[in-house]
């Protein structure tokens, strides 16, 4: 069970699909969330656990409509004819469980070996059954994953929806690039990928307790970070092969039925087709 570390946040996302799940105005129903959040809370000192849940709290708002933008990319993907999914970073996403995907649909699922660990013997005590072709891909993003997902039967000629939730982060790091420019290769024509435009201040509280919830009380913080990163991720997406256009926070969510906040125009998700 991933206590610590950065397979912990998948824990607290999961927190945070249960709670919308029981809402009579839920955006979305995730089922599988209750019995992660069941599993994991036996694991963790009481202490412990009430300090996941405090960050959930503080995440919840943007994090669950969130879920909800992403869920709306699948269904967009699916509706243009795209049948190969890979989840990069993918934590405890059930969308091959609950989102009704069509069965000749493939779904990877790219994450690190103790999530797995945790995130298969859950569901299959749930006794949960995907609609689609489901495949675990056992790898670490800044390693080689190109390999595992190919062994586990990946097909580069087939157009795929990228997916990533924030595990990328900014694309400003070689790391980062370096997956990107791996999926890129391995991405027909057609195929997209979506990248988040982030302005936020890694000072802010809850950034904070999110980095000492899984780093620890006693990591040092890292150095100062400018609010928006020198970096135009869209326009280097274009120069690798990717046609981009851009969709801010404030207007993907004006006709959600929700209050979701204005924020910096300058915050939202770079949807990119290749081309």
């Amino acid at each position: 069970m991933p206590v610590d570390g950065v397979a912990m946040t998948a824990i607290g996302v999961a927190v945070i699909r249960a709670r919308e799940s029981e809402r009579p105005d839920r955006l979305y129903d995730d089922p599988q969330a209750a019995a992660f959040v069941t599993a994991a809370r036996a694991g963790f000192e009481p202490d412990r656990w009430a300090r996941v849940e405090a960050v959930a709290d503080q995440f919840y708002e943007g994090r669950t409509i969130g879920v909800h933008l992403v869920d709306e990319r699948f269904r967009a993907a699916i509706a243009a004819g795209l049948r190969q999914i890979v989840v990069l970073g993918a934590g405890l996403d059930t969308r091959a469980y609950r989102m009704a995907l069509p069965p000749d649909t493939h779904v990877y699922e790219i994450d690190l070996p103790e999530l797995f660990a945790f995130k298969e013997p859950v569901l299959a005590a749930t006794a949960a059954t995907p609609t689609c072709h489901r495949h675990v891909v056992i790898a670490d993003l800044r390693d080689d994953w190109r390999k595992s997902l190919l062994s586990a039967g990946f097909d580069p000629s087939a157009p795929t929806y990228w997916v990533d939730e924030g595990s990328l982060g900014y694309l400003n790091q070689d790391w980062n690039q370096r997956v990107v420019r791996t999926l890129t290769e391995l991405s027909a024509p057609g195929s997209r990928f979506g990248a988040a435009r982030y302005v936020v201040d890694p000072d802010a509280p809850q950034y904070r307790d999110l980095r000492r919830l899984v780093a620890g009380d006693n990591a040092p913080d890292p150095a100062p970070a400018p609010s928006t990163p020198d970096f135009d991720a869209q326009a280097w997406l274009e120069d690798i092969g990717w046609s981009t256009e851009f969709h801010s926070w404030n207007d993907m969510t004006a006709d959600l039925p929700r209050p979701a906040g204005t924020l910096d125009p300058r915050i939202g998700n770079i949807a990119a087709i290749r081309r």
